[in-house]
């Protein structure tokens, strides 16, 4: 099976990005799965213009939000709220189980 990306995109003083930071790492640490993971630091509106940020912390699987959501149009350095609470392993497993 080949590598899967996970990506998580956040910003220094979100309240929710240390937790899922940490979930996500521990997903990848205890996954038998090929797993590849980047935590991208947006520090500025530059960086939020560059990867379209859509909020902090944004999680994208080979390149695809966690929820569907499109790229922002106009990117800010923003907090990002889940409709169904902070995603969780589970939900991770269930995004790339269906990826294809």
């Amino acid at each position: 099976m080949e590598s899967i990306k996970i990506e998580v995109q956040y910003f220094r003083g979100c309240p929710n990005s240390e937790s899922v930071l940490n979930m996500v790492k521990n997903f990848v640490a205890t996954s038998t799965l090929n797993l590849e993971f980047e935590e991208v630091l947006v520090e500025s509106q530059e960086d939020a213009e560059k990867y379209k940020f859509r909020g902090s912390p944004t999680i994208l699987i080979n390149g695809k939000d966690l929820e569907g959501l499109e790229e922002n149009k106009t990117p800010s350095l923003a907090c990002r709220v889940y409709r169904s609470g902070l995603p969780t392993e589970r939900d991770l497993k269930t995004f790339i189980e269906n990826l294809n």
